[in-house]
């Protein structure tokens, strides 16, 4: 490779030497007079993603951590970074337990089932060679996620800086113990004195490949076979288990029912939106299923600089520390954690070249925009134009001034790292309020501010009456006893006076969310546990409703006991 190739024609022809170590030749350039060579600059990526870690130290060492991989550049180096730093040649070893999952989008995105199982075989190839536990999901499962996922769950507190401390120490204490015992066992003339002549012993034992038992709970594909096998370093960072887990290919029936949801949607805008809702989702589900407190995803800093400006533009300026911070505890018990927010794209770029990460192309779902099918025809390429989304719109700008001022994407970057996850009136302690049902942002309403785009829908809403029924129609309860509730909300043989479904679910709703839902004229497509769910918060506020005023406030216990 040719390494001059990655200077700017500026700089081609000045004799440069790198700005680390002052003696090797540069291979590449990241900014205007930053030339590195090729062992500077892994040292100098390694570190960035290294020093994001330990800063936080939120990932504590044991903790079950799972590597959201789509196949693009920037969750594959995240993978290649989190491979290298488990290996024992590591100077500073990482102590979490990583698994990898990746959502199959291609109903979503419009492919057919002949290019998703490619593009599946190329997945399990490259999962095969790092020997992480792996988890395949397809974007259909989501018409059987159970409503639970749509809820906050509250997790242990982590502890203090003192109590991270504590647990690293504890920690290489439990693996200093049996190393120890495995050098005693080595020494020549020593046997386990409770294990019988002839017979191996445990650590003999661990060293065997598995049974023919074993083998058969998890067998190996035709893509799996013949991958390469994971090199030393990688089986002593992770030992092969039987986790992996692929799922059942999506039936018909859900196949159907997610195109038909996603061509339902008006704006690409929308569909985008719901995509990574979706997705999110999914990925949270398998994290609950499979024991995982952390979910790393491979948001690099210019994507993060991309969807804070997107998110501004889409109404979730209130939420900006949740959806581009380092962590992101919306979820309660899984926390979603960027360990790429430092590394820009062009950094991961050359990475990726320079060391050979293997990544897999796989379409978005700009790539069903008519638009892109045509161009697509016309052999030009495949991107859907500038203005077909707030996305593209926003990327487009962002990437040309980031051209044109090479100071654009850490500007933007670096305010997004003064945001503070507040809550309102700094009631940090007090209980969690109401969620939204589909980000699951704690939503911050307030009915008597009118004067906001807000406060007027939330108030439209609630001054909403149900539509009355045709004089003809027999008078029948609204509601009847169905799957999540043993009975219905009508206590007598006269309808309760509930809204409309369609009003029940957008209530639930932040401003963001709101404005997505107005691209979809329906909600019948939407996967059942976002209704079912809807439909028990509904029922839950009223009943507590009706119990409020039977209900004894503190303030009231007060003056009883003064009287």
């Amino acid at each position: 490779m040719c390494s001059c190739s990655l200077f700017p024609p500026c700089l081609q022809s000045r004799e440069l030497k790198c700005v680390k170590c002052s003696e090797g030749l540069p291979v590449v350039v990241i900014r205007a007079g930053d030339a590195f060579c090729r062992d500077c600059f892994k040292a100098f990526y390694v570190h960035k993603f290294r020093a994001v870690l330990g800063k936080n130290r939120l990932i504590f060492p044991g903790e079950k951590v799972l590597l959201a991989w789509s196949g693009g550049p920037s969750s594959s180096s995240m993978i290649w970074q989190v491979l290298e730093g488990l290996s024992r040649d590591s100077a500073k070893r990482l102590r979490f337990v990583p698994g990898v999952v990746y959502v199959d989008e291609g109903a979503a995105c419009g492919q057919s089932l002949e290019d998703r199982a490619k593009t599946l075989a190329e997945m399990k190839l490259i999962l095969q060679t790092v020997g992480f536990p792996w988890h395949i999901v397809a974007l259909e499962e989501v018409f059987g996620l159970p409503p639970s996922v749509l809820r906050y769950l509250d997790q242990e507190p982590s502890g203090t800086k003192g109590a991270y401390k504590a647990a690293v120490d504890s920690f290489l204490q439990q693996q200093h113990a049996p190393a120890q015992g495995e050098e005693q066992l080595s020494q020549p003339g020593s046997q386990d004195p409770q294990s019988p002549a002839g017979l191996p012993t445990a650590a003999q034992t661990e060293a065997q490949p598995p049974t023919a038992a074993q083998t058969e709970a998890q067998p190996p594909t035709a893509a799996q076979t013949k991958a390469q096998p994971p090199t030393a370093a990688q089986t002593e960072a992770q030992p092969p288990t039987a986790a992996q887990t692929e799922a059942q290919p999506p039936t018909a029936a859900h196949t159907e029912a997610l195109s038909r949801l996603f061509d339902s949607v008006k704006t690409l805008t929308a569909k985008e939106e719901l995509l990574q809702t979706l997705r999110t989702h999914l990925i949270l589900h398998v994290a609950r299923t499979h024991g995982y407190s952390k979910v790393m995803t491979g948001d690099s800093c210019t994507r993060l600089a991309i969807k804070l400006m997107t998110s501004l533009a889409l109404g979730r300026g209130a939420f900006l520390a949740w959806d581009t911070g380092f962590s992101d505890e919306r979820h309660g018990d899984v926390v979603v954690v960027r360990p790429m927010r430092d590394h820009t794209l062009k950094e991961v770029a050359f990475y990726n070249r320079l060391f050979a990460v293997p990544s897999v192309f796989t379409p978005a779902i700009d790539t069903k925009h008519p638009w892109s099918v045509y161009r697509i025809s016309l052999g030009v390429g495949g991107q859907a134009p500038e203005k077909s989304s707030i996305h593209r719109l926003m990327e487009a700008f962002m990437l040309r001034l980031q051209a044109q001022f090479p100071s654009t994407v850490s500007t933007v970057y670096r305010t997004s790292e003064k945001l503070v996850k507040a809550p309102r009136d700094g009631n940090a302690g007090g209980p969690p309020g109401p969620r939204c049902l589909l980000c699951m942002c704690a939503l911050d309403i307030d009915t008597a501010d009118s004067a906001t785009a807000f406060g007027a829908q939330t108030s439209h809403l609630s001054q909403m009456q149900p539509p009355t029924p045709p004089a003809e129609a027999p008078t029948t309860p609204c509601c009847s006893a169905g799957v999540g509730r043993a009975q219905g909300c009508c206590r007598g043989a006269e309808p309760c006076g509930r809204e409309d479904p369609r009003a029940t679910v957008i209530e639930q709703l932040c401003y963001g969310c709101r404005v997505n839902m107005k691209d979809l004229p329906s909600l019948d497509p939407l996967p059942p546990y976002i209704l079912t769910e809807a439909q028990l918060r509904s029922q839950r506020a009223s009943v507590l409703q009706e119990i409020q005023e039977y209900l004894i406030d503190s303030d009231d216990e007060a003056q009883t006991g003064e009287s």
